[in-house]
């Protein structure tokens, strides 16, 4: 308390000039209108300014569950596009739907935990597992494509195999305009291109040209994006066309992904089994 009464003796003039300052400054935007107005506009230029700081801390922690939010939606969305068998003939179509909802495909959402493009042949881990459903031979995807094959998987996790790999991965996919469909493969040369061989030749293709999966395997559902036609020429030792397909997914930077899920996979399975017992009956 001496201390203050010390500070204020010796600065008394200084303290008595601010305050007579301050009534000054205050009889002069109280009793003047244009003074008064321009301590209008900057209070609320500072309001403004504080509204706008507070407003962006505010939508900064609600990333997270804006987020989330979009995940669960475009899960959604993908099992509406994706998740119900397809077929083109409305006769089969009608008889496909008296059988049940016709569901086969059902999604996991999860995020990249290790990811590499650089080797023979990539792979990426995501933090879904067996408790999740994730089993190995389920298909992988990403918001703008495909990603790859998952291959191992623990309780809290899972290996993919990632579309860049070298004679590890063959995925069927087609031309989406024309429907022809060939056999997708990654030479190692390029981590943004793969290669669609076993296209024959008289197939009309032109750079631009989406490419798509053909829902011919229980891995991954049809019409789901592979890329875009960069370039094709003729493979001298078949006769077709080796098209280069730039991917629309970007593996360098994949985040989020979609584990699917076939419903029927197990049923697929099945009748492929008694298919191959069938062949081999019949070499016998």
């Amino acid at each position: 308390m001496g201390f203050l009464l010390r500070i204020f003796s010796k600065n008394s003039l200084f303290i008595f000039f601010i305050f007579l300052q301050i009534i000054a400054l205050v009889l002069i935007f109280s009793k003047n209108a244009m003074q008064k107005s321009w301590l209008a506009g900057q209070s609320a230029a500072f309001n403004a300014w504080v509204s706008g700081y507070i407003d962006e801390g505010v939508s900064y922690l609600k990333l997270k569950q804006t987020n989330e939010d979009l995940v669960a939606q475009n899960k959604m969305l993908m099992t509406q596009l994706y998740g119900k068998g397809y077929n083109k003939n409305p006769m089969f179509r009608k008889v496909h739907d008296t059988l049940g909802n016709g569901q086969i495909y059902t999604f996991v959402d999860g995020d990249i935990v290790f990811n590499s493009i650089n080797r023979r042949n990539n792979y990426f881990t995501i933090n879904r597992g067996k408790r999740d459903g994730v089993l190995p031979q389920m298909g992988v995807m990403a918001p703008k494509g495909i990603a790859g094959i998952v291959i191992n998987s623990t309780e809290s996790y899972a290996l993919v195999q990632s579309v860049l790999s070298v004679n590890k991965i063959r995925i069927n996919a087609a031309l989406k305009k024309s429907g022809y469909f060939g056999t997708l493969t990654w030479k190692g040369d390029n981590s943004r291109t793969m290669h669609l061989s076993d296209i024959p030749k008289y197939v009309s293709i032109r750079v631009g040209d989406t490419i798509v999966t053909d829902g011919k395997s229980a891995i991954f559902p049809q019409g789901v994006m592979v890329g875009k036609v960069a370039g094709y020429s003729v493979d001298n030792q078949t006769g077709f066309w080796d098209i280069s397909v730039e991917l629309s997914e970007k593996m360098g930077a994949l985040s989020k992904i979609y584990v699917v899920k076939n419903l029927k996979k197990a049923e697929v399975q099945r009748i492929q089994d008694t298919m191959q017992a069938v062949i081999n009956k019949e070499h016998d």
